[in-house]
């Protein structure tokens, strides 16, 4: 098998995994948009793949539910045809991440034995791993932090990391599909390179702030743009209402969402201006990569703008949450590419983890075309002539 079709194959296999992972972070926002997230209250990995079958395995599951606080405060009467409606929802959404780990360690192990994975990327993977692990566990603490005493929903700062590791997850899978291509390309410049990179960051802040106004409900108030009860900028007391003030950044709506705004503004700017300078920099490729993050960037901040104003209607919420995807990856995409594809480098650096790797040290991966192009030369050179 050459190369070429080695990456292609592992780089697809990337790009399926990220788009299930869309498709998780899709279905996580209609469960907490719909007030599903509690309606399982118990944690196994396992044998809770399978739904309830039965009456009986229902009328079990809806009397846990009823002993949690949102039952108590939110849903008394609620009828048990309401509860497979919330209960499919939860269970849609951890059955997911049950299909993704298929996805990803299934693949990963057959990949692994034909030797398509180098050393790098397999480390990369395997870190991958751990996270989308890690993940797990994150989504069951905050689920376990909406079913104290007097709670009605999750805890706002753990819904934040649950979503930030989602993205996190998403951006490391497109870097390492995108370092997979197998043209080659050169490095952008030392600017183009720097902003490329604060890019993927900037955005990544944002979506932590984004699901602390979506755990506290911030955008259910001041509804209004550009001003913030009548003001840009709202007043300090109001911003830092609660004591200790640090409790502000979490629980205070005013600043979540003055924050939310804020960064919004630092990641249309810093588009804007990588757009310019890549335009400036005569690489047709960076220009166009860098123009198609501007203008997502400014379709999401106008789709944001639209949430609020509306009050926060589920489509649009949803809408918004996936366009803050879509963004995350062509900014990570384009980070990578502004690295450089495809330099020349020592095999050693690159050795598969598979049987291919106990062969091919400490020579350099030319390609082979290049290689019997040299010898074909150095064959049929005619002799020199002295003068």
């Amino acid at each position: 098998m050459v190369a070429g079709d080695r990456r292609s194959g592992v780089r697809t296999w990337l790009y399926v995994v990220a788009a299930l992972v869309v498709a998780m972070v899709a279905v996580g926002g209609a469960t907490r948009l719909t007030g599903s997230g509690l309606s399982i209250t118990e944690w196994r990995p396992v044998t809770g793949a399978l739904p309830p079958l039965s009456d009986a395995d229902w009328a079990a599951e809806f009397a846990k539910y009823k002993d949690t606080p949102q039952y108590a405060i939110l849903n008394q009467g609620m009828g048990l045809s309401a509860f497979k409606v919330l209960y499919g929802w939860e269970w849609g959404h951890r059955l997911l991440g049950r299909l993704i780990g298929l996805v990803f360690f299934v693949p990963l192990l057959v990949f692994w034995w034909q030797g398509r994975i180098s050393r790098r990327l397999g480390l990369g993977l395997l870190g991958l791993g751990a996270l989308g692990g890690l993940q797990g566990a994150i989504g069951w603490i905050m689920v376990a932090s909406g079913l104290q005493p007097g709670m009605t929903a999750v805890a706002p700062i753990k819904l934040a990391l649950h979503l930030t590791t989602a993205s996190l997850i998403l951006a490391g899978l497109i870097w390492l599909a995108a370092g997979e291509r197998g043209d080659v390309s050169a490095p952008a410049p030392g600017r183009l390179r720097a902003t490329a990179a604060l890019l993927p960051l900037a955005i990544l802040a944002q979506i932590f702030l984004g699901g602390l106004v979506a755990g506290s409900h911030a955008g259910l108030v001041y509804n209004t743009w550009p001003t913030m009860d009548g003001a840009l900028v709202p007043s300090a007391d109001t911003l830092f209402a609660i004591r200790p003030w640090i409790e502000n950044f979490a629980d205070n709506h005013a600043l979540v969402q003055f924050n939310h705004r804020m960064i919004a503004y630092l990641v249309i700017a810093l588009a804007l201006l990588h757009a310019v300078d890549a335009r400036l920099s005569g690489s047709p490729a960076a220009a166009g990569r860098a123009a198609g993050i501007a203008g997502l960037a400014l379709l999401q901040a106008s789709l944001g703008i639209a949430t609020l104003l509306l009050g926060v209607p589920l489509w649009a919420a949803l809408a918004h949450q996936v366009l803050a995807m879509a963004l995350l990856t062509m900014a990570t995409v384009n980070a990578r590419l502004s690295r450089g594809t495809g330099r020349v480098r020592p095999i050693a650096a690159a050795v598969p983890l598979g049987f291919e790797g106990l062969a091919g040290r400490g020579v350099y991966a030319f390609p082979r075309r290049t290689v019997m192009a040299a010898a074909r030369d150095t064959v049929h050179r005619p002799p020199e002539t002295s003068g």
